[in-house]
């Protein structure tokens, strides 16, 4: 059975664009107008994922998250919005939800959030494994500790969400834009640093750093993680 997400924005338009990300994503999808119909529907069914417009006629996102907390619903819930003060993120995580994405966003972007926040969610409810292998590497998700043939590698913070992303997402392509916004959390690109974090990791895992195997350069579009 695919994984499911409910689409909750009053605005038809940005409905039929995130149903179309979700997928593109090889997810299903479905959607309300409102959070009282999303109310409705979760009255009905389980969803694995929640995408929510924070300004909504009636009942508004943050209501809703709070609705759904109190009552014990731990559905992942990605809130969206056009306000982009740092009190509004701080405020929608510190209720309940599970990350904060503001408008305009890259559609791409939003759908890696998606599916890694889904993946995160079964396997703690599962209990599922919290180590991510690939090739010779070892992740563990709740230490945050990494390793190459079981030998551990010291990795800074940065340095660690970079290399998260790369081995939850082998062979994928990450544009430089794309790894900014998903490391740094910023939407200005500091290419530089994205350069400078890319030669580290190269120096700790690769076997030849001036010929890398593994962190692969993608001419023109960006980077790629291979084994």
């Amino acid at each position: 059975m695919e994984d499911t997400v409910l689409i909750v924005d009053d605005d038809e338009a940005v409905r039929t664009m995130l149903y179309k990300v979700i997928r593109s994503n090889g997810l299903a999808a479905e959607s309300a107008a409102s959070a009282e119909q999303a109310l409705v529907r979760l009255e009905k069914r389980s969803y694995d994922l929640m995408l929510l417009d924070v300004n909504m006629p009636g009942m508004d996102g943050f209501q809703l998250v709070q609705r759904l907390r109190r009552q014990g619903n731990q559905i992942p819930i990605i809130l969206i919005s056009g306000r982009q003060e740092d009190y509004d993120t701080l405020y929608g995580l510190d209720i309940g939800a599970d990350d904060y994405v503001t408008k305009p966003f890259n559609p791409v972007v939003l759908g890696a959030k998606v599916k890694a926040l889904i993946r995160r969610s079964k396997a703690a409810r599962f209990g599922g494994s919290t180590v991510i292998t690939a090739g010779p590497f070892r992740y563990d998700t709740v230490t945050l500790r990494f390793y190459k043939d079981n030998q551990e590698i010291p990795l800074s913070s940065k340095e660690n969400a970079m290399m998260r992303l790369f081995i939850d997402n082998v062979n994928r392509i990450f544009s430089k834009d794309m790894l900014y916004s998903l490391v740094w959390g910023e939407a200005v690109i500091d290419e530089n640093a994205i350069m400078v974090y890319v030669n580290r990791l190269r120096q700790k895992i690769e076997d030849n750093p001036s010929k890398p195997r593994y962190i692969q350069t993608v001419r023109g579009l960006g980077y790629r993680f291979v084994v």
